[in-house]
């Protein structure tokens, strides 16, 4: 019987398979953190380093101190507000929700209405889950959605403050849909709907109860309420078209960037104009 060792580098078979294995190793890192990500529109644009860091599950930068400031200064920052929806048997307090009726009769009434009626360009309120309410009020008052209006009326309020107005506007009834689906912007007049028309409202259904797989565009109501519902994800039914279009448009574009984790922009810039606006008026025909 030979002495020779197994693990040696003098064994051929312990040598090759050795090799063998570090090649391949090699080879695979090369194609699963730089080739394929390469290849997807994604991931290409960025650099190398972001490549591998993405493909590898790992943010290419992280936030703090400089990489902050440079983060925002390109909208790529994410929100630091993550809320969670309240537990089913808690209810928000009678004293919280009369004071969250003054700040809002005195100060949110001219753009969302007294009692949340429908706008056109300002989102209605009524019936909003108070976790969704609450987060957006924080972005605005910390420059993460910009707006030149929000911003300077809650700029000095407290945290009590915004946790009342989430809480009054929570308590309001929902008002209905916002347009009906042959009014909503860019539909077709009640009766003389189209063939497009139809093909339209068939795609946003599909994209609202199914999203796309294959464009890793997940379902909109799996997020929204109407199958599930995420933290600070808003109810969209009964909003105003042009408030969804302009909505889905400035997060496709990446004007808007207060979502966690890119949710929305990584969704939202798959959608082609006719989908955005589909999508709209689904949602603006809605209770």
């Amino acid at each position: 019987m030979s002495d020779e060792r197994v693990i040696s580098l003098r064994n051929p078979w312990f040598t090759v398979s050795v090799g063998g294995v570090i090649a391949i190793a090699v080879i695979s890192g090369l194609i699963g953190f730089i080739w394929l990500p390469s290849q997807h529109a994604d991931f290409s644009n960025e650099g190398l380093w972001t490549t591998i860091c993405r493909a590898a599950g790992a943010p290419s930068t992280w936030y703090g101190n400089d990489a902050t400031a440079a983060a925002g200064s390109t909208g790529d920052k994410p929100s630091d507000v993550v809320v969670l929806p309240p537990l089913a048997h808690v209810t928000a307090s009678a004293d919280s929700i009369g004071r969250g009726a003054t700040i809002a009769t005195q100060n949110c009434s001219m753009c969302h209405g007294v009692h949340g009626i429908v706008q056109v360009t300002a989102p209605v309120l009524a019936g909003q889950y108070a976790d969704v309410i609450y987060k957006e009020l924080r972005d605005y008052q910390s420059g993460m959605r910009p707006s030149a209006i929000m911003q300077p009326i809650i700029a000095n309020r407290s945290d009590q403050d915004l946790h009342d107005l989430a809480n009054y506007y929570a308590s309001l009834s929902r008002t209905g849909p916002a347009e009906s689906s042959g009014n909503a912007a860019g539909g077709s007049d009640s009766g003389s709907a189209s063939a497009s028309d139809d093909a339209a409202g068939r795609s946003a259904v599909r994209l609202a109860m199914q999203g796309d797989p294959i464009r890793n565009i997940a379902p909109c109501a799996a997020c929204h309420g109407q199958l599930d519902r995420k933290g600070a994800a808003p109810w969209l039914g009964g909003q105003s078209s042009v408030y969804l279009v302009g909505q889905l448009t400035a997060f496709a574009k990446g004007d808007r960037h207060n979502d966690i984790n890119e949710q929305m922009r990584n969704a939202a810039r798959h959608l082609s104009q006719e989908e955005i606006d589909a999508l709209a008026r689904y949602y603006a025909a809605q209770q």
